[in-house]
């Protein structure tokens, strides 16, 4: 057979009638200058027997501000050389003084696994004897008392740090007492919940470093956002310098927007994008081009993998294609990532866990099944093709969802437009408790302290009264039997994760991954199908109260998806802005789900052939929401006519809040009510899917009128008549849809 080239592959896809916008971007020489001469020769000795003889513009930039004692924050696109912002400063202050330390904080093990064994390369050719150490849940009792006492850099995760570094730094000392740097890499993914979580983590970090007598060096380093310092201060609460002056060489990249042929044209349903990514991951793969394949979520990682293993497996062997999502236990994963790296892997199907800076090597093409929530994470993962100097070739293929033809029919949008403002909010109510009681714990609090730039007495004075702390005179002492930082989970809204066990093979019944407890509701409930590597499995039984669901290898035509009740209602209005016909409030609410039945859906064509029942308790979620109450609807509209016109602008703020807000979908929920139990007008409520709320509901109560236009927009722009499943969700029957929800948008103005 003959093989075909990527320049080959690209020449015919220009001709394909689905491509809707080719955007070329040229390439680029690199910009460097020399190693500064203070650098140790030892260190520049080694970096040339690697090839790197001088530095990129921003790598020298990165190194004279840390030198000079600024906190930084680097940002460049995907593999510009970050890594040597922080490892040449901080390697260069222990080749001078041998007591110095280093704390790197990687958002995940894979990240830090990956950055130690390039870190110990170099340290193996400089031939000077520092010890660079990951300390993460895979590490060994005998290895961890030699990180705590010997280690020059300490690798971790900002989970680690939290519930195993902080709480015992007595057994620390060496490290706290000499610590010159704090590494925080990937700085853009600590946003929402987690990053509002990571800011409290590093305010009880300084504050264990000042009781130790230590103030280190921040060095930050972030993918594309529209606000790389602010968030970075915001994070690290010390002011920082920006360093953008990106010197690094890039290859020419062909960025295609790819949209499936129209399958139903009074409805403007187009052909599923997971069959045509299936078929252009096939063209690739069959000629042997290492291709990545990202989908937005685990079950259409799983679908798609299967389906692609199955249209290659006779041309390259179905192994040579791999998934990669969370979940996957750790030595899965470097298993996948070394293969990749070796070239032994030609394909990866992966949700954004391979978004971030895992080394997987040089891919020459990116597929993304829909837009992937915001420019900043499409960005990251059109990095991951074509690392340094290659062709390479990325292409999303939309799916028939609002946001993402809006994407693709305005270009102009995604292209010209900066990432967005990634945000967090550690002052959150709930996430403030919880890591006021783990920094009590770890260090009595005086009444004088503040934390961050809080004064938090009140706060203190609650868990007095709780019989947490105990008062003695102005500090408070930690007085419970209970060890705080084992009940908080950094990523999740719920604290428990449920444990996920197969039990095909009674001889070796085995733990195969672990998911939220919000996302188990649906995901894990009895008679589920679940995949993992491509192989399905059902759930046999869910139990809840123990967080575990028994699962068992099953082969079947079929996945399941879930269907989940809501019922909320407003608890207090902070703040109303009263536009005449309609009103904008803010405000706290409880929201009650409860998961009802499921639908068996048939793998090869989507059809529903069958359905079950849900027997599982209501969960309670206390949290913030926007919410709109429209006082003056069109009467003749009718009961039916409103409800479905409700449902279709709240898919379309489900689709475009998330991207103006910059959250993950599942961060930000909207649900219309008919009938608000509160006030009997028709309202659709936007809230945070978090106990007490993150600020995203404040964000867009804040920036309402900004997501009302952009929704408005995204309706007039598709190419549909009268309403369709890619703007207001259906055809309305006797009216034209997309007139009258722009109509009622209009009322909020």
């Amino acid at each position: 057979m003959n093989r075909k080239t990527l320049p080959d592959l690209i020449q015919e896809l220009r001709t394909n009638e689905n491509i809707i916008n080719w955007h070329e971007i040229p390439p680029q020489d690199a910009r460097s200058m020399p190693f500064p001469d203070h650098v140790d020769s030892r260190i520049k000795d080694a970096f040339h027997r690697r090839g790197i003889r001088e530095l990129y513009t921003h790598q020298h930039s990165a190194f004279q501000a840390v030198n000079a004692g600024d906190n930084i924050v680097a940002v460049t696109p995907t593999a510009s050389g970050k890594t040597l912002c922080y490892n040449l400063p901080v390697l260069q202050a222990i080749a001078q003084e041998d007591t110095s330390r280093a704390l790197y904080l990687f958002p995940t093990k894979a990240l830090a696994q990956d950055q130690k064994s390039e870190l110990n390369e170099i340290i193996d050719e400089m031939g000077i004897d520092i010890k660079s150490y990951t300390y993460d849940g895979d590490t060994s009792p005998a290895i961890r008392q030699i990180v705590r006492l010997a280690g020059h850099i300490v690798i971790t995760n900002p989970d680690m740090l939290h519930s195993a570094i902080l709480p015992h730094h007595t057994k620390w000392v060496s490290l706290f007492e000499n610590l010159k740097f704090i590494v925080v890499d990937e700085l853009h993914t600590y946003r929402g919940v987690f990053g509002s979580h990571v800011a409290n983590v590093i305010r009880r970090l300084k504050r264990i470093c000042r009781f130790y007598g230590s103030d280190p060096v921040f060095i930050c380093t972030s993918a594309t956002i529209a606000n790389p310092k602010e968030l970075a201060e915001q994070l690290t609460g010390s002011p920082m310098r920006l360093i953008d002056d990106n010197g690094a060489p890039r290859g020419r990249k062909h960025f295609v927007f790819y949209n499936p042929p129209i399958v139903n044209a009074a409805l403007n349903i187009r052909k599923s994008s997971t069959v045509e990514v299936n078929k252009l991951a096939k063209e690739f793969l069959k000629n042997k081009i290492q291709t990545i394949v990202f989908a937005r979520s685990r079950v259409r990682v799983e679908i798609i993998l299967s389906h692609i293993q199955e249209l290659v497996k006779n041309e390259i062997g179905s192994k040579s294609i791999r998934g990669y999502r969370g979940g996957y236990l750790p030595k899965q994963r470097r298993e996948i990532e070394r293969g990749l790296r070796e070239g032994e892997i030609l394909g990866v199907v992966s949700t954004n866990a391979l978004e971030l800076g895992v080394d997987i090597g040089q891919l020459q093409v990116c597929v993304m099944t829909g837009y992937p929530g915001s420019i900043a994470s499409t960005w990251q993962q059109a990095g991951r093709a074509g690392r340094r100097h290659g062709e390479a070739l990325i292409i999303m293929v939309a799916s028939s969802t609002p946001i993402d033809q809006y994407i693709v029919q305005n270009p102009e949008y995604f292209f010209d437009r900066t990432p967005e403002h990634a945000r967090i909010n550690p002052e959150n109510l709930i996430i403030l408790v919880d890591h006021l009681r783990c920094a009590a714990y770890e260090l009595p609090f005086k009444t004088t302290e503040e934390f961050g730039p809080l004064d938090v007495t009140d706060i203190l004075e609650y868990l007095q009264e709780e019989r947490v702390l105990h008062r003695n005179g102005d500090t408070f002492h930690w007085a419970s039997q209970s060890f705080p930082a084992s009940e908080i989970s950094l990523r999740s809204a719920s604290q428990e994760n449920v444990v996920i066990i197969d039990q095909s093979n009674v001889a070796a019944v085995k733990i195969i991954g672990e998911m939220d407890r919000f996302s188990a509701m649906t995901l894990l409930h009895d008679e589920a199908i679940y995949l993992h590597e491509g192989v399905q499995f059902q759930v046999e039984k869910l139990d809840w109260e123990h967080k575990k669901a028994y699962v068992r290898e099953v082969d079947v035509e079929y996945y399941t998806d879930a269907n989940l009740a809501v019922n909320l209602k407003v608890l207090e209005i902070d703040r109303t802005n009263d536009r005449g016909r309609a009103a904008v409030n803010f405000g706290d609410v409880a929201v009650n789900m409860i998961p009802t039945i499921f639908k068996k859906i048939k793998l090869t064509t989507f059809e529903n052939i069958g359905s079950g029942k849900i027997h599982l308790p209501e969960e309670e979620l206390h949290t913030s929401a926007a919410w709109l109450e429209l006082k003056e609807v069109d009467p003749e509209l009718g009961t039916k006519t409103l409800e479905q016109l409700l449902l279709g602008i709240a898919n379309v703020l489900q689709h475009i809040v998330p991207v103006l807000v910059m959250c993950d979908r599942g961060d930000i929920h909207v649900t219309p009510q008919i009938k608000a139990a509160q006030s009997g007008l028709p309202t659709i409520f936007i809230y945070d899917h978090y106990p007490g709320g993150i600020g995203l509901a404040d964000d867009v109560y804040k920036r309402f009128d900004d997501v009302r236009d952009a929704a408005k927009n995204l309706i007039r722009k598709c190419p549909c008549k009268e309403g369709c499943p890619s703007c207001i969700g259906m055809e309305i029957a006797g009216i034209n849809g997309k007139q009258k929800g722009v109509q009622l948008l209009n009322l909020l103005s």
